[in-house]
């Protein structure tokens, strides 16, 4: 049901005119499912979903109408093609590409439009977005709520827009996909809610870089995932453990999706304007470099981070600076430049900090701080494979 989540909500959204609606909608269709399903499993569990929540979805709009003592609304539209292939079994449409351009409306303020269009589209649950936007729980909720309230009273349409409204959405649909691939990016071993995001953003970044050819962030984007989910059949020991990319066997690493994020950034570089998202794609390429070079070039990938935190002056760009600050002048360098990171407070609850900063101080000699450091990580509920890894550094400074 996890799986289908995103694509039945994204239809029922489009259908219904309304986001609350359509994830209401999805949960009821779910507990129907739990009953349903063990006495006889459905041929196709998504198109199942589909037209149990937009049945539960018309019933309860006809309830709303009833209790506001008015007539009925009439009744719904003559089905389009995609709703007859819904209703036959087959396949849901891709709805995803369409509701995040709608979440990412500029009548949205720029800090809440990824965030929406991750709990909405990918399901992505209040407490996780906050975490990933370095936020409280309660604020996130609150901003959630704002947008979903502000769309419906806009009456903002469930469409895509004309190509020429793309480029005052596209930064926000960018930062959407990166996210959310940072979700799957952050669990080695794809066991977590964050797990159908990886292939998903590789397909929607795909689509996006055909469909905006001339966008070199479209690019960057499109070049990131490749590079790093190339990596994904070397990060896991046979243990199910995480391995970080010094400790990978390169030759599981996959060259098809090496080539292609490389054709990519050379798309990018070839129109002259470069962005966050081409940087980011440049230092994963630094790191796939090592099938070639034999060694991990720290002191290049050093100086992107440093445009980087030019183009993108964030507390998680610094963070990951620090990191290769580490690497080139030394462990006590990177917890100086680990230091210096604003907002130390919200990242605390940020799993990467901690973790960078327990191995900075395993590398240090402090042995005391890297195991604070670590327990601290481990609080923050890693996934199984980041857990694992963790708790063995932990235990080696016993």
């Amino acid at each position: 049901m996890a799986a289908a989540r995103p694509r039945v909500v994204a239809a029922l959204a489009a259908r219904l005119r309304d986001l609350d609606a359509a994830e209401d909608a999805f949960s009821e269709a779910c507990a129907a499912a739990l009953a349903a399903w063990p006495q006889e499993p459905p041929r196709d569990p998504g198109a199942w979903l589909w037209r149990a929540a937009l049945r539960k979805g018309l019933d309860a709009r006809r309830r709303a109408a009833v209790r506001a003592r008015r007539a009925p609304d009439p009744a719904p539209p003559a089905p389009t093609p995609e709703e007859i292939l819904m209703a036959a079994d087959d396949p849901i449409p891709d709805e995803r590409l369409r509701l995040i351009f709608v979440c990412c409306h500029p009548a949205l303020s720029p800090d809440v439009r990824a965030a929406l269009t991750l709990k909405v589209v990918c399901g992505l649950s209040t407490e996780r977005l906050a975490r990933a936007f370095l936020v409280e729980e309660p604020a996130m909720l609150q901003r959630i709520t704002r947008a979903k309230r502000k769309i419906r009273d806009a009456g903002v349409p469930f469409e895509v827009p004309g190509r020429g409204a793309w480029p005052e959405r596209l930064e926000a649909v960018l930062a959407t996909l990166e996210i959310a691939y940072a979700q799957a990016y952050e669990d080695a071993a794809l066991a977590g809610e964050g797990a159908p995001f990886a292939a998903e953003v590789i397909r929607l970044s795909g689509l996006l870089a055909e469909l905006m050819p001339e966008e070199p962030e479209v690019l960057g984007l499109a070049a990131l995932v490749r590079f790093a989910e190339a990596r994904r059949p070397a990060r896991l020991d046979d243990t199910g453990a995480m391995l970080p990319p010094a400790e990978q066997d390169m030759r599981l690493w996959r060259r098809d999706l090496i080539g292609e994020g490389a054709r990519l950034l050379d798309r990018a570089a070839g129109l002259g304007r470069t962005g966050p998202r081409q940087l980011l794609a440049a230092i994963h390429g630094a790191h796939l470099s090592r099938i070639e070079r034999g060694f991990t070039p720290w002191p290049e990938i050093l100086a992107l981070y440093e445009a980087l935190v030019i183009l993108r002056p964030d507390a998680v760009t610094a963070v990951n600076q620090a990191v290769a600050v580490g690497e080139v002048h030394g462990p006590q360098a990177g917890l100086a430049a680990l230091d210096a990171v604003p907002a130390a407070r919200r990242l605390a609850r940020w799993l990467p900090y901690q973790a960078a900063r327990a191995a900075l101080c395993e590398r240090a000699g402090l042995k005391s701080d890297a195991a604070g450091a670590y327990r601290a990580a481990l609080a923050l509920q890693p996934a199984p494979a980041e857990r694992l890894y963790l708790q063995r550094r932990l235990a080696g400074l016993a």
